[in-house]
């Protein structure tokens, strides 16, 4: 596993836990000689673990959307930044030069961005981890939430329990490097005839 997408907020949130987190996941990934695969800005936790990251000497690539690079958004001081003509396909992009993906405290954006990404590995798009940074209980509500869709049949067990979570970096990644890839979703046991 060579490079890590992260999904944060664009804004640093309230609480000072939140960025102490999105610092040390930047250094942890440079650390290990992971490639911190992001959006590209440079505001909120996003610019505090793309910073993080450079700092201690690692590999940092975003991929924005033109709109966003013409709004000043853009981090200018990374490895590698790609510029693209959508969303969608700033989405596709990461996915393509990731080896798995990782939600940090976020809004909208994160949660749309980690759940497409979880979708694909349930429809067998791609065969790459998804994990929360659970820092402090952050997506707790979340979690039971999805754990609800289990309990009342729209999503197979199977599904919820390859999800990575933890509250410490250094136990998603070893999670991820141990990953095992679920069957896909319209097996045999997804079937159900009325």
């Amino acid at each position: 596993m060579k490079s890590i997408a992260i999904f944060c907020g664009s804004k640093p949130g309230t609480e000072p836990y939140f960025i102490e987190c999105a610092e040390h996941t930047g250094r942890y990934l440079a650390k290990t000689g992971k490639t911190l695969v992001y959006g590209g800005g440079r505001s909120g936790l996003m610019g505090v673990v793309a910073n993080s990251a450079l700092h201690a000497g690692g590999r940092v690539i975003g991929v924005m959307p033109q709109s966003l690079v013409g709004m000043e958004l853009a981090h200018t001081g990374l490895t590698e930044l790609h510029i693209v003509e959508s969303m969608h396909e700033r989405k596709l992009k990461m996915s393509e030069l990731a080896d798995g993906f990782i939600a940090l405290p976020g809004g909208a954006g994160t949660l749309e961005e980690i759940f497409e990404q979880w979708t694909w590995a349930q429809l067998g798009i791609h065969t790459k981890p998804c994990g929360f940074l659970n820092v402090r209980g952050f997506y707790q509500p979340l979690l039971d939430m999805i754990e609800q869709t289990v309990n009342t049949g729209f999503t197979q067990p199977r599904f919820s329990s390859s999800l990575c979570v933890s509250d410490h970096i250094e136990t998603l990644i070893t999670e991820f490097e141990h990953y095992q890839k679920p069957q896909p979703k319209w097996g045999a046991q997804d079937v159900v005839v009325p």
